[in-house]
């Protein structure tokens, strides 16, 4: 489909169109309350995924994926949920293995590649429930996840599967580290760093004799954990290997029902290389919108109770 040129995101107060703020903020001040009902899985290698439900017996679901160390608990996926509550749609907010608040049971954990888990919760779905529509909607890795898998599955998709959105996604995940190395994005670095750290070494209690834990004193930039930690835990070759198997720009010419990826043009640890304007030109199912303005996972509209993702992701959908 061609390229939307013009975005319907409001173009915000001057005093918030930088970047940082747009995404920060959000995440800091953002309070959105929801009670969901869990829903343990157990998933076909032995290991466990928590989803989160907002069951009101709709005929329509939609499944909503986090970001890199997020879960279902994060401001946007709980806004998400809201706007799509309201509008009489059943919402099932699942969390990637060791997202949930508990340890998931196998050595690997989650990374952008993996789609055999949100295949294997669809499958879940379609065994339990009876959806006439499903959509899919992702934020930043799972807006990845959600396109790699369309693309990957095409026109083999469910029938139930309407559309995907994907908000802030590294479609290009190479490029995506290379500018998360940027003096400017210290604190996003520092964030994801210290968290997936806690996560391997809790990883290597369980499994002391497959990961060396004193490889942390060899890292200087993030590809050496991909080296050290995320490619061989995963089972990827290489980091090489990683990044090319999780980039979405790589599968979603597969991509075979309506799909929708919004990046923001100021989004801090994004680059032009994870928006494929030349890809997305010709697609005949992928849109893509670039806002000038938005952040990461930010698009928030001054005075409103919800933000323009999550609009524009029910708008999708409903088309």
């Amino acid at each position: 489909m061609p390229n939307i040129r013009y975005s319907s995101y409001p173009t915000p107060p001057f005093f918030l169109r930088n970047g940082h703020l747009q995404t920060i903020l959000p995440s800091v001040f953002r309070k959105i309350e929801i009670a969901y009902e869990r829903e343990r899985i157990t998933l076909s290698d032995g290991d466990f995924l928590d989803l989160d439900w907002l069951d009101r017996q709709s005929k329509n679901l939609v499944i909503l994926s986090h970001g890199l160390e997020g879960n279902s608990s994060r401001q946007y996926i709980k806004g998400m949920a809201e706007v799509f509550k309201q509008q009489a749609w059943d919402v099932l907010a699942w969390n990637c293995r060791s997202c949930s608040g508990e340890m998931n049971r196998a050595l690997r954990l989650y990374n952008h590649g993996d789609i055999n888990d949100i295949e294997e919760v669809v499958k879940h779905v379609l065994k339990t429930k009876n959806y006439e529509k499903i959509a899919l909607v992702g934020f930043s890795m799972g807006g990845s996840i959600t396109l790699k898998y369309m693309g990957v599955h095409g026109k083999n998709l469910p029938d139930c599967i309407i559309a995907g959105v994907a908000f802030s996604s590294p479609c290009d995940l190479k490029d995506s580290i290379r500018i998360l190395e940027e003096p400017s994005n210290w604190i996003y670095k520092r964030k994801f760093m210290h968290n997936l750290k806690s996560k391997i070494l809790k990883k290597a209690e369980q499994f002391p004799q497959k990961i060396d834990t004193s490889k942390f004193d060899s890292i200087k930039k993030w590809r050496d954990f991909d080296q050290y930690f995320s490619a061989p835990i995963n089972g990827y070759d290489c980091p090489e290997d990683f990044y090319y198997r999780a980039s979405a720009k790589n599968f979603i010419y597969g991509i075979r029902r309506p799909a929708l990826l919004v990046n923001a043009q100021n989004d801090p640890i994004l680059t032009p290389a994870c928006s494929p304007k030349e890809i997305c030109k010709n697609h005949p199912f992928l849109y893509l919108e670039t806002p000038k303005y938005g952040g990461h996972i930010g698009f928030g509209v001054k005075g409103k109770k919800y933000a323009w993702s999550e609009i524009r992701a029910l708008e999708f959908v409903n088309n």
